[in-house]
């Protein structure tokens, strides 16, 4: 007689099934509070601009309750400062993206070169990104002062008192000195991000194009310009979405004058939300705001980045 062989015990950690349930348990754990902090902070207050855009409110009470439709957003088609806001938001990213990142990549690309104090040069140029908006703001409000500015010293200094100015009290010169702060403060940021580009290419590739007989001018523009593609790709996604939703050191550098001569969405919502007290209509700013960089962001990863993330997602389908 063959005796049976005893049933067969469950792993130690139990059954398949509740190896999967503790798994989910554990997952919704950790994302739990993350994304009680993401409703709260971030969907909670989108939710609530929409809604307040529809009504004309001043901020007090529960809630809105004078319905008024989209008489905000009629409003806005109508109002010369908010155009003039997207104008000139429109003119501060078309310098970013012909003038400050070209820049930035053009640092970086001599700080990828050998030299003495590399390291050092990397860390001045960078510097200026840590500083905080605020701080930034502060600095080049003394620097630009007409009275005892550190500017129009050095250009009375050097016997260029002709072009001596009033830097951020003139119409006719204050988003030039805006858009000069704003390369100052953010290039060393891009500047990293193509200095790490850059490193990325091996170094045979352009040794290869050398031995081919290339330029260093014909290596850069066939081997190493298409290869930092990518990286060239997101600086221009995310300085277009930062001069979108520029605020804090325009606030801080002019207030958005002289008469609104450098307003920017973000102020103009800030003076109708906080001063004037038309939430309604700062609410109406806001959705458009995010209506801008929402759309600009989806058709620019769908049509501009589509490579990138493809390749991104075949890779880590691959590394699976």
């Amino acid at each position: 007689m063959i005796a049976s062989s005893p049933p067969s015990r469950p792993a130690a950690g139990g059954t398949p099934a509740a190896s999967r349930r503790r798994a989910w348990v554990t997952i919704v754990l950790f994302i739990l509070p993350a994304f009680v902090l993401f409703v709260l902070l971030v969907l909670a207050p989108i939710a609530l601009a929409m809604y307040s855009s529809f009504f004309k409110w001043n901020g007090f009470g529960r809630f809105p309750t004078n319905f008024i439709g989209l008489d905000n957003f009629i409003r806005l088609l109508e109002d010369e400062i908010f155009l003039g806001d997207l104008w000139r938001g429109l003119l501060l990213i078309i310098f970013s993206v012909l003038i400050q990142l070209p820049l930035s990549l053009g640092i970086a690309l001599l700080l990828n070169q050998r030299m003495r104090g590399r390291a050092v040069y990397r860390l001045i140029f960078f510097m200026p990104y840590v500083l905080s908006e605020v701080i930034t703001a502060v600095l080049f409000t003394m620097i630009l002062s007409p009275e005892r500015g550190l500017a129009n010293d050095l250009l009375a200094f050097i016997g260029l008192e002709e072009l001596e100015s009033t830097f951020l009290s003139e119409p006719s010169t204050v988003m030039y000195s805006l858009f000069i702060v704003m390369t100052w403060k953010y290039f060393g940021f891009h500047m990293i991000l193509y200095l790490a580009g850059r490193q990325s290419i091996p170094a045979e590739l352009i040794e290869a194009a050398q031995i081919d007989g290339a330029t260093p001018w014909r290596a850069f523009w066939h081997v190493t310009l298409p290869l930092l593609g990518p990286t060239i790709r997101i600086t221009i996604f995310l300085s277009v979405i930062g001069t979108i939703q520029l605020f804090d050191l325009v606030y801080v550098l002019t207030g958005g004058g002289p008469v609104h001569a450098s307003e920017t969405m973000g102020v103009t919502m800030y003076e109708f939300g906080f001063k004037r007290f038309q939430v309604g209509y700062a609410s109406a700013i806001s959705v458009v705001m995010f209506l801008l960089s929402l759309v600009f962001a989806i058709g620019y990863q769908r049509f501009v980045m589509r490579r990138d993330t493809e390749g991104a997602i075949t890779n880590m389908r691959a590394k699976r």
